[in-house]
């Protein structure tokens, strides 16, 4: 699951750092992701895993870290 949120960060969060090298608890906000950025993750991980976002979960928390958003997934039925 790691190396597929990576892969989407890569593609559509648009960081100005090194995705490959963030640590899984890294601020994804504080390494340049903006909140439109997010959005663009949020359908990158759908498509990605085939899931669909409640409402309650398009939070900021939600996708501010790659183990928030690996959390997320899980909470959808997402397994490694």
């Amino acid at each position: 699951m790691d190396s597929v949120i990576r892969d989407v960060l890569i593609n559509h969060a648009k960081l100005p750092v090194d995705v490959a090298g963030l640590d899984r608890a890294a601020d994804l906000y504080t390494a340049g992701l903006t909140s439109h950025a997010s959005v663009n993750v949020m359908l990158g991980l759908e498509d990605a895993f085939d899931v669909e976002f409640p409402d309650e979960m398009l939070r900021k928390s939600t996708f501010e870290s790659i183990a928030s958003i690996e959390e997320a997934l899980r909470r959808l039925g997402v397994e490694d």
